[in-house]
Parts: structure tokens; C-alpha cells; sequence
């Protein structure tokens, strides 16, 4: 267990990768379907390995919203006869790392091992995503823990800010759905849902491994393989429906006892891949995703001190994911608030950034993207996105040519074609 802290506190310290250097990926598919994205880097004897599926929130319904999550979470707490304590204590007494995330499209796990024990890590990892045992009072547990949860979010104005704002912008559709799901559906669960979601969901066809570290491509490819072919061999998952776009704008009044309000507001915004994501990502930049440099900030916090915080956001997924505008302030003070965000948007939306604002914007982006890649687990997450979203190979290689290439023109027009704020969603939370 030191050698694993030791090498990870060197892997910290040292570059895997030089900032300026191009990043190599292969990609291929295993015999059973699956696609496999690859980089070679020998600097440490450590692997990283990812594996993704289309398993996230938006192939829950509403009538079982949080059966993603939990299929996921209950994978890793029991799996072909080994107990939850077993699987944590054969990772830790070979130092290797299991970790993962549930967004609204993809559920993800992930690996870390020194590559002199990567056949034992590999062994129960491989259990894990094969041979998932869904525990029924491992899974009585977990609905209890999940219920209490759901009950102290239900209080937080944060949590009930976030869960109004996504299912008034999506409505019906499945990324309106709580991931964590709704205290009825969670007391509803069977240990048959949870079985069900994985063998329709996890499955080799729909799956997306991702593999960087120590390691020659012949035996990426044998792990792969390993991989896939213990995975459900049913038909890949279809894609989820698209979004429909708002027809008028709707301001949804929650009252609640904090002395802050919390609002949100915003509109369906960009897929991943699309050909108007490098314009909106700059101009955003501008607007309210470069901190203290940003309009948002300088107009609403830094010139009239009504927030606390305040920033902008696209999330790109497989579909629309959203545009979110987001800001706390005092409760007197919200409807000021608001006001100037509306009109630092409006006045965005028809004058466009100055070549000033763009050459500043372009030079921290470009600036601050080696150390987005500085490291095996930060290039394997983009390896997953890649991969995952069918996303060209040379993305990573092309992100700041693309970032550079981006014209004040374009911004302008990219946001008036996408963004349309007379048809905003808006929650506010804690009373005007």
C-alpha cells in the first residue's frame, strides 16, 4: 500500500504527458462489440481503465427514477459471492483504486492499479461488472440510506433549486428526472429492477472501455477482450429521445426559510460534438464560465455586490444538455439581481464580445488546457467522453486549434441561433 501512495504522490509530481506533446489513441472494437480507446504511456508501471455504458439517469422512467444509480451503486456491493467488505479489502491490499460516476447518459467505472498486480485488480474488477450479486439486504440498506437522503435534500434550497430548475426545462423528457430518484420509486424497488436495468443496459454492445497507462497494445486489447466478453451479449441500447425546446418562458416561486435565494435560469443548450460547441464554449467564457473575468461577475457582483456567486454554464450531452445561468443572493435583493443578469445577457446576446474580451478569453483557455491533460486520469476521462460520444480521435490534439479558430462573428451568431432568453426557464428559491 506505500509503493501504490508513493507512486501515486510521483504521478502527481511528474508530468505523464508533455503539455505541448500529442497524445496518441488508438481505437478498435473487442470480438464482442465493444469500443476500446487506448493510449500507451510506459513513465509509470500504473494502468487506468475506464468502462462506460449508457446507463445513467435518463433510461430510468418516472416510474422507476433511480433505478440507474442504484443498479450501479449495488454492483460494486456484492458481486459473484464476494461481499462488499471482500471487494474493498482484495482493492486495498493490492492498492488498487475503484471509482466511478452516473451522469445523465453514462454510468462509468473505473480502475487503478500498479501494473505488477493488475491480474488480481482485473479479477475483481472483471467480477464486478460480470457477475453483479444485487445483495437483497445490502439492497434494504441502501433504500433506507437513499429515502434519508432524498428527505434532508428535500430541505437544502441548493438541492431543491437544482431538481425544479431540470424538470421544468425538460418536462417529460428523461433528463428532467431526478438522478437520485423520488422517495415512492426508491420504496418501490425490487431487487428485480435493479437485475433487469443491468442485463438491458450493460450491456457488450453499448459498452465504452478506456485504457491508458503501462501497458503494449496487444495486452490492451487482452484486457478489453476479458472485459467485453463477460458483459450481457444482448442488442446495444437505443438512443434516447430528443429534446423538446420550451415554447414560452415559465418562472416557477419556491418559498423557502433561507436568508439567500438561489436561482437558476436557462434554456436547453448543445449534444456533444456539435458543430456550434467551440463558439458557445468561448462566448461563455466571456459571459459567465471564466470567474472574476467574466461580464456576469464583473456587471452583477464586482460593480453592485448583489451576489455572492454568480456563472454560466453549457453542458453538453447526448442530447441537449443545459444552459444554465446560476446566482445566489440575499433575499431583498434578488429581484435586482436578476434584472442586471438579464440585461448583461441581453446586452451579450445583441452586441456580441469585443476582440478584446475574445483574444483574453482565447489566451486562458489555451493557456490553462495542457494542465487539463497533464495526467493518465485526467487524459483517461477524455478518453471516456471520446469514446463514449463517437467524438473524433484527434479531439484532444485539435481543442485549441478549434478554440483559436473562433471568430466574434460567430460567437454573436451562435448564441442568437441557440439561446433564446424570452423562452427562459427560471426557479428562484428563498422569495424575492
Amino acid at each position: 500500500m506505500k509503493t501504490m501512495q508513493y507512486l501515486i504522490a510521483l504521478f502527481i509530481t511528474l508530468l505523464a504527458f508533455n503539455a505541448n506533446a500529442a497524445v496518441k489513441i488508438n481505437h478498435w472494437q473487442t470480438t464482442s462489440g465493444s469500443d476500446v480507446y487506448f493510449v500507451e504511456n510506459h513513465d509509470l508501471p500504473i494502468i487506468d481503465m475506464s468502462v462506460n455504458f449508457p446507463a445513467g439517469s435518463s433510461h430510468d422512467t418516472k416510474a422507476t427514477s433511480g433505478v440507474a444509480g442504484v443498479t450501479k451503486y449495488m454492483m460494486t456491493l456484492g458481486a459473484d459471492g464476494l461481499s462488499e467488505e471482500a471487494i474493498t479489502n482484495q482493492f486495498a491490499d493490492i492498492g488498487a483504486i475503484l471509482g466511478g460516476e452516473l451522469d445523465l447518459d453514462r454510468a462509468a467505472f473505473k480502475l487503478r492499479t500498479l501494473t505488477s498486480e493488475q491480474a488480481k485488480a482485473l479479477t475483481v474488477f472483471n467480477k464486478i461488472l460480470h457477475k453483479p450479486d444485487f445483495p437483497q439486504a445490502i439492497l434494504e440498506r441502501e433504500k433506507t440510506r437513499i429515502i434519508a437522503g432524498l428527505q434532508e435534500a428535500a430541505t437544502r434550497p441548493e438541492s431543491i433549486s437544482n431538481k425544479a430548475f431540470m424538470q421544468a426545462l425538460y418536462g417529460a423528457h428523461p433528463y428532467g428526472l431526478d438522478e437520485s430518484g423520488e422517495v415512492d420509486t426508491i420504496t418501490a424497488m425490487r431487487r428485480e429492477d435493479l437485475i433487469a436495468f443491468y442485463q438491458q443496459y450493460y450491456t457488450a454492445k453499448s459498452a465504452t472501455i478506456a485504457l491508458i497507462g503501462d501497458m503494449t497494445e496487444a495486452q490492451a486489447r487482452e484486457i478489453a477482450e476479458n472485459v467485453s466478453k463477460g458483459l450481457p451479449q444482448s442488442a446495444a441500447v437505443a438512443k434516447i429521445a430528443e429534446v423538446t425546446l420550451p415554447e414560452a418562458a415559465s418562472t416557477q416561486n419556491i418559498n423557502h426559510p433561507a436568508s439567500q435565494s438561489h436561482i437558476l435560469l436557462g434554456y436547453p443548450g448543445v449534444k456533444r460534438g456539435d458543430a456550434d460547441y467551440f463558439p458557445l464554449y468561448v462566448g461563455n467564457y466571456i459571459l459567465g464560465g471564466g470567474g472574476f473575468v467574466s461580464r456576469l461577475t464583473e456587471e452583477v457582483r464586482e460593480k453592485r455586490g448583489l451576489v455572492y456567486s454568480v456563472y454560466s454554464y453549457f453542458m453538453p450531452m447526448g442530447e441537449l444538455g443545459p444552459f444554465q445561468i446560476g446566482l445566489q443572493t440575499k433575499r431583498e435583493q434578488a429581484s435586482d439581481a436578476l434584472k442586471v443578469v438579464n440585461e448583461t445577457l441581453a446586452k451579450f446576446m445583441q452586441n456580441g464580445v469585443t476582440e478584446k474580451e475574445l483574444k483574453a478569453a482565447k489566451s486562458n483557455i489555451t493557456g490553462g488546457f495542457p494542465m487539463r491533460i497533464d495526467s493518465n486520469s485526467k487524459i483517461l476521462d477524455y478518453l471516456s467522453v471520446i469514446g463514449f460520444y463517437k467524438l473524433p480521435l484527434t479531439y484532444l490534439d485539435d481543442f485549441n486549434k478549434e478554440v483559436e479558430k473562433v471568430t466574434a462573428v460567430q460567437i454573436k451568431d451562435a448564441f442568437n441561433r441557440r439561446i433564446k432568453p424570452d423562452h427562459f426557464v427560471s426557479v428562484i428559491v428563498g422569495g424575492q
